[in-house]
């Protein structure tokens, strides 16, 4: 298998890792599923099940911080994706795709404002105070995120 379709397959096994364990995953399994059952001839169902008790794994080695659990997860999904890349010519494209979308659902980075208020020998009587980086469209404090 020429190196640049090994490196495809390992692009793609990590992103999928990554994309378990994310927000995102529900938008994702679906095209995931189906890209492996067209090239194994197994159902979309069936693949959609192991992808889930994969995912399963993964966020409980998450949790747990069990960084075997994933290598293990990049192992096994990486020689999927080798075995469907050397048997359907057709798959590099597909999967190459389904890589370019996946960069648009990963999650924007977060914004963090730290605010730091000191009130010295003062009295307040009443009112309301609203402490916050973004209400609305009303930001405060540097870019909004989004």
């Amino acid at each position: 298998m020429e190196a640049e379709l090994v490196a495809l397959a390992s692009t793609g096994a990590a992103a999928l890792v990554q994309q378990m364990v994310g927000e995102a995953w529900e938008q994702t399994r679906g095209r995931v599923a189906a890209f492996f059952a067209r090239r194994s001839g197994q159902d979309v169902a069936v693949i959609d099940g192991e992808l889930e008790e994969a995912r399963a794994e993964l966020v409980d080695a998450e949790r747990s911080g069990d960084e075997q659990a994933r290598d293990e997860a990049l192992t096994e999904w990486r020689s999927r994706m080798r075995r469907a890349l050397r048997n359907d010519p057709e798959a590099a494209g597909e999967l190459r795709a389904l890589l370019d979308e996946l960069k648009g659902t990963e999650a924007a980075p977060r914004q963090v404002v730290e605010t730091h208020n000191t009130m010295t020998h003062s009295t307040v009587h009443g009112g309301t105070v609203i402490q916050a980086g973004t209400v609305g469209s009303i930001n405060s404090g540097g870019e909004r995120a989004g």
